[in-house]
């Protein structure tokens, strides 16, 4: 059989830019040379796309060392060195397309998780690893995938959805509002942003607006949010029309939340996997992330993450990733090699389940 070409498509213009590259190069790693040969696609923070010895050149940085080194600024810098001398190349999507038999995608956040380039792709008709257009949309959204839950018969914790143009027209109205449904401490979060960017835990009223105003500066959507005190727990999903779940692995903060400083440059959080549950309790977990998974349509793959409150032990959705990290430190590979299928099988997998899910689109 002939080798199939892979277009890794990792950067992007989120916040989480830098995490996508580092969960490129972990990918890159683990594909199978013996089947696919790899194209790296970059794209920068502004949007264009790179190709050639740029997106190698990426790919070669060693940017979690650079983030947590004493001037994490420099990541940034060495960045805007390989855009810069790439600038007077021009991407060409007609020969991307030839070339290419199927995308992996490495991207993260706001235009890499939430529909757009999934949309791209398939205008192009190019396969891509993960969720579909709309599954992908809705699960970015934490507002609209509570609602999908709730449908599914999983629980949420209580919220209130703010517009950050109805706040920006009365801060203190929505203020007082937020102060009159809750107890606190309550989260402020936006709502379609990941790795817990813009996120504030919010213990009395004059922390309130202060957190508002972040999280509207960064998304058109914000969710207050009561504060469920419990285990964070974690399930890594796999596959199409039949998915599979992994055995649930547990965080426990190095801080007061998992927060973004936490996850990817103190690394002080410490991992649990498999979690340390009752056999009930692990396999509702799993259930409940295979509703979570179905209820939103999606495919592929997503990590689904819940809080077991204390007390209660009652299983309560946090959020669902459509495109988990894949560093050294991640979730998603470390729990699907508790449940048996190993870093690069995974990979391999999720490419199969790329084209497979777009030959069945195509005999629609």
């Amino acid at each position: 059989m002939s080798q199939r070409t892979v277009a890794l498509i990792f950067g992007g213009r989120s916040d989480e830019h830098e995490i996508s590259i580092i969960s490129a190069k972990a990918v890159a790693g683990q594909i199978d040379r013996a089947k696919y040969t790899v194209t790296a696609v970059y794209i920068d923070r502004a949007g264009r796309w790179h190709g050639g010895s740029c997106s190698t050149g990426v790919l070669d940085l060693d940017i979690a060392a650079l983030l947590r080194s004493d001037s994490p600024e420099s990541a940034g810098k060495r960045l805007d060195d390989l855009v810069s001398a790439d600038a007077d190349q021009r991407f060409d999507f007609n020969a991307f397309r030839q070339k290419s038999d199927v995308a992996f995608l490495a991207l993260h956040g706001s235009y890499g998780e939430d529909g757009k380039i999934q949309g791209c792709l398939e205008t192009l008709g190019l396969p891509y690893t993960g969720c579909g257009v709309t599954s992908s949309a809705l699960a970015m959204d934490k507002a609209l995938t509570k609602l999908c839950a709730v449908d599914a018969g999983v629980a949420v914790a209580d919220s209130m959805t703010v517009l950050s143009t109805e706040y920006a027209g009365n801060p203190g109205k929505i203020c007082d509002a937020v102060i009159a449904r809750f107890s606190w401490p309550v989260f402020v979060k936006p709502a379609s942003l990941g790795s817990s960017v813009g996120i504030s835990k919010v213990h009395d009223a004059a922390e309130l607006q202060p957190a508002l105003d972040k999280a509207c500066r960064l998304d058109s959507k914000v969710l207050v949010e009561t504060a469920i005190s419990g285990r964070e727990i974690e399930v890594a999903v796999l596959g199409n029309n039949d998915p599979v779940a992994s055995v649930p692995g547990e965080i426990i903060p190095g801080s007061e939340f998992y927060d973004f400083e936490d996850k990817y440059i103190r690394n002080s959080a410490r991992l649990c996997i498999p979690a340390e549950l009752p056999e009930g309790i692990s396999e509702a977990v799993r259930e409940s992330a295979l509703k979570v998974f179905r209820a939103l349509g999606c495919s592929g793959m997503s990590r689904v993450d819940f809080f077991i409150e204390n007390g209660t032990n009652r299983i309560i959705l946090n959020e669902i990733n459509t495109i988990p990290g894949f560093t050294d430190i991640s979730m998603y590979p470390m729990m699907m090699a508790a449940s048996g299928v190993g870093f690069s099988e995974v990979v391999d997998r999720l490419l199969l389940l790329a084209l497979e899910n777009t030959s069945i689109i195509h005999k629609m």
